[in-house]
């Protein structure tokens, strides 16, 4: 055997096994408000987006596949209504002229999905070019993330301080963030959230590499730091925000939340927590982000066991 026909070999044994371990991610499931932007071209409302005068440091990436698209060092206040950018990542944006000649449509180049319009010769910054994006395309990690395409899992097992904690040293997870979901106030508060009637849960939003980790390893690993037979709270907390809950994304993740769940179920353990699909994950305060991490402290009523 020659060295080049070797070295073939090699390159496909080696571009087979990078392949094998990315998980194939499915496309988030999108709302009724969200398809008509992302799927039919529509455009959210001026003012309205949930980023327009967002300042937080990270990167955002595309709502419906994960793709990072923009970096937060590349939006500006264009006082346009939409969130406004003078860059994007390389190649993960693509420009479509419109069929009338008159714009250009910008779309996310993995999946297609509406973004918004691209302008230029406005001298706003020195780049001179301004992506005009509609916040619903978009979601946001709070790190600057390589190129590339990223999952989210969406977790509630007792207080978030805890489930933040373990999942935060999990290799392959890139950010853990701490919020509510699942409830029927728009934006709550922690205030709101303990009182139990808001029907929010305090949960984690997972963002995660995928050549490095996959969704059902993040999933056994929660099913192992909280108790998932306890129902309405997790330890000494009590109440329906401390509930354990999975919030899938699509129906892969809404599978393999059952699957595990029943391989628990066929070992005798009593598993309560509930499978949901994600409704919006609302951010909580700045102070309980990061939360034993800052105060060095550890968890009161979240531990690991060993259950698969």
């Amino acid at each position: 055997m020659t060295k080049a026909v070797l070295s073939v070999i090699l390159i496909s044994v080696v571009m087979s096994l990078e392949s094998y371990s990315q998980e194939k991610l499915s496309f988030t499931d999108l709302t009724k408000e969200e398809s008509l932007v992302i799927n039919n071209k529509g455009t959210e409302r001026p003012f309205t987006g949930k980023f327009t005068n967002y300042k937080e440091e990270g990167t955002y990436v595309c709502r419906k596949c994960g793709s990072a698209l923009y970096y937060s060092t590349d939006k500006f206040q264009s006082d346009c209504g939409w969130p406004s950018f003078d860059d994007e990542i390389k190649g993960a944006v693509t420009r479509y002229p419109d069929a009338d000649g008159l714009r250009t449509e910008i779309v996310c180049t993995n999946c297609g999905g509406h973004l918004g319009h691209v302008f230029a010769g406005e001298r706003l910054t020195s780049k001179n070019v301004r992506h005009c994006v509609n916040s619903v395309s978009l979601d946001f990690i709070p790190v600057q993330a390589d190129p590339g395409r990223y999952g989210t899992a969406i977790f509630a097992g007792g207080c978030f301080w805890g489930v933040e904690y373990f999942l935060q040293q999990s290799p392959g997870v890139l950010s853990v963030t701490s919020g509510y979901i699942g409830g029927t106030v728009r934006n709550p508060s922690y205030k709101e959230v303990c009182t139990g009637k808001t029907g929010h849960a305090e949960a984690v939003k997972v963002i995660y590499d995928p050549a490095k980790t996959s969704y059902e390893k993040l999933l056994r690993l929660f099913l192992e730091i909280h108790d998932p037979t306890q129902t309405g709270g997790q330890g000494p907390d009590i109440g329906d925000q401390y509930r354990s809950e999975i919030f899938y994304m699509n129906d892969d993740q809404k599978k393999i939340a059952e699957k595990n769940i029943n391989i628990l179920k066929s070992k005798g353990i009593k598993v309560v927590t509930a499978i949901t699909k994600a409704t919006e994950f609302y951010t909580a305060e700045k102070y309980h982000q990061d939360y034993y991490f800052n105060n060095g402290k550890i968890p009161y009523c979240h531990a690991y066991t060993k259950r698969f």
